[in-house]
């Protein structure tokens, strides 16, 4: 047995995966502007691994002290922040890199103390008009509760109105001693009083065009930070009295968790309404301020925010909420950005008057954002007003603010169906949405479920319910990624949609099982969590150890986002030492440790970072020739397997089913975008050797693209020969 550590901390394999990200942003064969956005998708990142891991932790602490218990909480805590800390400065350079390469492709980023005469005017006229009606400046005294106001999602600026002891003159004269000159310096240095000023993202864009001077070609962007900073005395002119103002940037970040109350009166709703209030008061995990804040400012501000020896105090530039940078605007040349990928439509609903005809034809994959996600939102909207759906059952984990698709079930209710809607309050940051959205569908006479507290529903589940030629039938919908219209345009995830008796069924004993959380069901084709997904995971993976003991061929391979649940794990180790065959593609955190000899040497684990967020859960096994695959909700985490509603499918039609094995190979061919998992946490990349160059999401494209031509074609030479047939 070897003595190698067979688990990775989670919270710092997500932080290597953060570097995957920052990664992308140093990649000078990815386009200018898109390395930009993804130092804002690695910031919009950070913050997350703050509100989530870094604050369990801290909690895990503080309980653990309370408790008289000593584990190593504490030196992974130093851990964790040494390893952000370290990823924050190759961020701070890769973004002063980046604003010299704008600068050369002539677009410029500048700063309040960059414009010229004619740029200074056109701001004050912008902030006067634009930007002063958002602002309200919070005065910091004894009576204020810092904590009551400020915010998760923003940036601010400190403002020191500075009112000198005695007038600056260069002419001053100096005590001879050196506590003579101590003493005036700190006469000199006069009183401060605080104020903070909110960036107000939520009014008003973050980067703002300036004006050019006729004739020269070039761009200038400012950010909404450095207006407010050139125009501070028009905000406080008038009001107080100082010599000097200046501003320093400062973000925070809170707990993101939250505790429900146990009231009995209150509905699960109003219960989630409050955690929400509570989200807004919770303590700080980080502070993030610039480096240049005077020492006094810095204490006042820590002393207020109860900043304690176990959160981040962390010294940046001065500007914050980098999580902006993810929509930067290209002002410059095409090129500047990724080219763009038009969705394709399915070829397998031609032919067909509407999208159940097609479906009952045939079971239907679709990929996105290769494929157009309008398939689903169509389908919902037919089914809308379709004189043979009698129902619609749907679970909603996140979407979008202006869905299409909610307001097609609203459609359907005063068409006369009955519409069950599933809403999961508890979807981490999308809860706030989530409650509006269950009140709009209640307004509307949407029957809206909530399901039990404490149990999650993140299965991606669509059961329309038809009535044809006298009898009830069912069309589904099993996904890998939510219902939302704008993230099926940069996540990919795969969509089942079928008429199969087998499979139908189950959906609908699925959305029973979530009415009913305690009422005894069976699954024999779905994978559902937490009924049977561990006994059916150590089912799949024991079927290949025990083909591998017998002297078969056993492989297996898992497409996740994230596996950090240790049955698992354990699981695929004892598969590894009985000679399964295992590669992996985790896109998030890996606890498992790769090339372990004797443990994990038949582990092979790679991770893609593109353009698109890699997002499906799969699983293949090559099952003596006769491989098995299905598409899963759930990520290989003990929450996923044992505390939250999940659902895997299996892929029965044997063209869908080549077709996910096709895709996840691709994957396996990357030479440009794939990195190796390994135990040092390195990140390198796979080497290209002499193979060809091969970057896999474009490669699925073409691929797809292929197949669309094709059954296209098949459709159109089908059609060209039914009439000859009938003659």
């Amino acid at each position: 047995m070897s003595t190698e550590k067979l688990y990775i901390e989670k919270e710092l394999s997500w932080l290597s995966f953060n570097e995957r990200v920052l990664q992308e942003a140093a990649d000078k064969s990815v386009p200018l502007i898109e390395r930009i956005r993804f130092l804002g998708i690695f910031s919009n990142n950070l913050d997350e691994f703050y509100k989530v891991r870094f604050s369990d932790v801290k909690r895990r602490i503080l309980i653990n002290q309370e408790s008289g218990i000593n584990d190593n909480s504490k030196h992974l805590l130093g851990k964790m922040q040494s390893k952000a800390l370290k990823l924050n400065l190759s961020f701070d350079e890769l973004y002063n890199e980046l604003i010299l390469e704008m600068a050369r492709h002539r677009i410029f980023l500048v700063n309040e103390s960059q414009l010229d005469e004619n740029q200074q005017k056109w701001i004050r006229k912008f902030f006067r008009r634009k930007v002063l009606p958002h602002l309200t400046p919070f005065i910091l005294s004894d009576d204020i509760n810092v904590l009551q106001f400020l915010k998760d999602e923003y940036a601010y600026i400190v403002v020191d109105m500075k009112k000198w002891d005695q007038p600056q003159d260069e002419h001053t004269q100096w005590g001879s001693s050196e506590e003579d000159r101590s003493q005036q310096a700190q006469s000199q240095y006069g009183q401060s009083q605080y104020a903070i000023v909110e960036i107000p993202t939520d009014h008003l864009p973050r980067f703002v065009m300036v004006p050019e001077q006729k004739g020269k070609r070039r761009k200038t962007i400012i950010l909404l930070d450095n207006i407010i900073r050139y125009c501070l005395d028009e905000l406080f002119q008038g009001f107080f009295d100082y010599d000097e103002l200046s501003g320093f940037a400062m973000k925070m970040t809170r707990d993101a968790e939250y505790d429900l109350s146990n009231e009995v009166e209150h509905s699960l709703l109003e219960q989630m309404s409050e955690s929400v209030s509570q989200r807004l008061t919770a303590m700080p995990v980080r502070f993030v301020y610039e480096r240049d804040m005077p020492e006094d400012m810095l204490n006042t501000l820590c002393s207020k925010l109860g900043i304690s020896n176990y959160d981040s105090l962390i010294p940046g530039g001065r500007y914050h909420n980098f999580k902006d940078f993810i929509g930067f605007p290209n002002v410059g040349r095409d090129y500047l950005e990724h080219k763009s990928l038009p969705p394709m439509r399915c070829a397998d609903f031609d032919g067909f008057h509407n999208l159940f005809d097609a479906i009952r034809a045939r079971d239907i994959l679709l990929y996105y954002p290769y494929h157009t996600f309008e398939h689903i939102t169509e389908l919902v909207r037919q089914a809308s007003f379709d004189p043979k759906v009698l129902s619609i059952k749907i679970n909603i984990y996140r979407v979008a603010k202006d869905s299409r698709l909610m307001n097609s079930l609203i459609d359907a209710v005063h068409n006369g169906k009955s519409v069950t809607v599933v809403v999961e309050l508890q979807a981490r940051f999308d809860e706030e949405a989530n409650i509006e959205w269950a009140k709009v569908l209640t307004e509307n006479g949407v029957q809206v479920i909530f399901g039990a507290p404490g149990l999650k529903i993140h299965a991606k589940l669509l059961l329309f319910s038809r009535r044809e030629d006298e009898q009830l039938v069912h069309y589904a919908h099993i996904g890998t990624g939510n219902f939302h219209e704008r993230n099926a345009r940069i996540y990919t995830d795969f969509s089942l949609l079928t008429a199969d008796q087998d499979i139908t069924e189950e959906v609908r004993n699925v959305f029973g099982y979530i009415e009913n959380p305690y009422r005894p069901v069976k699954f024999n084709h779905l994978i559902v969590s937490p009924r049977n997904s561990r006994k059916q995971l150590y089912r799949l993976i024991d079927s290949e150890i025990a083909n591998a003991k017998a002297g078969k061929k056993a492989a297996l391979t898992l497409k996740v986002n994230n596996l950090v649940d240790k049955g698992l794990i354990n699981k695929l180790y004892g598969a590894s030492t009985a000679g399964v065959k295992i590669n992996m593609i985790i896109r998030g955190m890996c606890s498992l440790v790769p090339g372990v000899e004797g443990i994990s040497d038949n582990i092979t684990i790679i991770s893609i970072v593109d353009r698109f967020l890699e997002h499906p859960r799969v699983i293949i096994t090559h099952n003596d020739g006769d491989p098995q695959v299905y598409i899963s909700s759930a990520d290989w985490m003990t929450r996923n397997i044992d505390h939250r509603i999940e659902v895997a499918a299996p892929i029965r039609d044997p063209r869908l089913k080549q077709r996910i094995i096709d895709i996840i190979n691709i994957q396996f061919t990357d030479t440009v975008k794939a990195r190796w998992i390994d135990k040092e946490m390195t990140n390198s990349y796979v080497p290209r050797g002499n193979r060809k160059k091969v970057r896999s999401q474009i490669a699925i494209y073409d691929y797809l693209k292929q197949i669309e031509k094709q059954t296209k074609k098949n459709r159109q030479q089908q059609e060209h020969n039914e009439p000859e047939q009938g003659q």
